[in-house]
């Protein structure tokens, strides 16, 4: 990390009303480096960030993308009457020659204001995944109306399953670590499911299934909460791109559904939470107004979906020999797809349920 001295200058490149005099490791992100910045009074004003760009290749879209959201969604809030608006969105600041992030010759920065009396958790209960469905879903509702083609994908393919499974099929024609016979009753799994995983793309193609502005990141701790527990805005909106709608609601599920860890070695632990699935759906349907029949009939299979895609991802990179996430163990990777396809399981074993519920939320 920089000096205090780099950070300063850093800053001082930004519009920033408040003097900065130190920033600070801030957050638990895993992605881009966070700093909370703090003013002459002692008080927490910014945040600063540098962003990861061997993941976000392009800055430029990025930011741009960043900018195009917050701005549309603070319109959106001011139509309504809202008041208190920097606490309900984002507020990013220019650079002195109005650019949107800094470049010092070997990171990318930026800056945003911090937004006070405000928390985030980590902890998943139903309480919580109703007012999460709430957020996101309405998070979604603002931005449905985004003018086709301003956004960009700032991970090409991030949430495309016929990509990720190409990746697998080329994997397994590299088997470059030499342990593909190891895991072939895995392999079998993923090319059993791979039709059925590959429906969002085929009505796309035939015009009965829409790209929408996501989130692609939907997890509790990526929405702050004012001081009444009451939400204030959605954060981390790097991976808001053009997408299926699936993908917001099947990665809560995936994720924040899962009655065990994402690499749980103990696979009787694994399994649904439906009290979490329904409070997260029942939430998001009451915001999200814009869905098709189509889309809000699928709800389920983009947790299926979802879910089957990590599957794919973790044993790609196990066949790989591990070259993209990290690992703590030589199996670490294989322990991980072992846990998603288990979750997968136990999704498909409460699909009627699942549909049972979607159809009861609409009457």
């Amino acid at each position: 990390m920089k000096t205090k001295e780099q950070l300063l200058h850093i800053l001082a490149q930004f519009t920033l009303k408040d003097k900065a005099i130190a920033a600070g490791a801030f957050g638990n992100g895993h992605i881009n480096d966070t700093l909370k910045v703090i003013n002459e009074q002692g008080e927490a004003k910014y945040i600063l960030q540098r962003i990861n760009h061997s993941i976000f290749k392009n800055v430029d879209m990025l930011q741009n993308n960043i900018h195009a959201v917050t701005t549309h969604i603070r319109k959106k809030l001011e139509e309504k009457g809202e008041t208190d608006i920097n606490r309900k969105v984002l507020t990013f600041l220019p650079t002195k020659d109005g650019k949107l992030y800094h470049f010092d010759g070997d990171s990318y920065w930026r800056v945003c204001l911090f937004i006070p009396r405000s928390t985030s958790y980590e902890e998943v209960t139903p309480e919580k995944s109703y007012e999460a469905g709430k957020a996101f879903g309405n998070f979604q509702s603002m931005l449905s109306d985004i003018p086709e083609g301003l956004l960009g994908e700032t991970i090409p393919d991030f949430h495309n399953m016929t990509f990720r499974l190409q990746q697998f099929h080329d994997a397994l024609k590299a088997d470059a670590a030499g342990r593909a016979d190891k895991v072939k009753n895995l392999i079998d799994e993923v090319e059993k499911h791979a039709k059925a995983m590959c429906i969002q793309e085929e009505l796309y193609r035939e015009g009965k299934l829409k790209k929408r502005v996501n989130h692609c990141d939907t997890k509790v701790n990526n929405i702050l909460f004012d001081e009444d527990g009451k939400v204030l805005c959605v954060i981390d909106l790097d991976t808001v791109m053009p997408g299926f709608v699936l993908s917001d609601i099947g990665d809560f599920i995936r994720t924040a559904a899962n009655t065990g860890a994402e690499d749980d070695e103990n696979l009787d632990k694994v399994g649904v939470n439906m009290d979490v699935f329904k409070a997260y759906t029942r939430g998001y349907l009451e915001t999200a107004k814009f869905l098709t029949t189509l889309e809000t009939a699928m709800l389920p299979y983009g947790g299926r979906l979802l879910t089957y895609m990590q599957t794919v991802r973790f044993l790609t990179d196990y066949i790989n020999g591990d070259t993209y996430y990290k690992i703590r163990h030589p199996e670490h990777n294989l322990v991980r797809t072992k846990a998603q396809f288990k979750l997968l399981q136990s999704l498909e074993e409460h699909a009627e349920e699942m549909d049972a519920f979607l159809t009861q939320c609409e009457k």
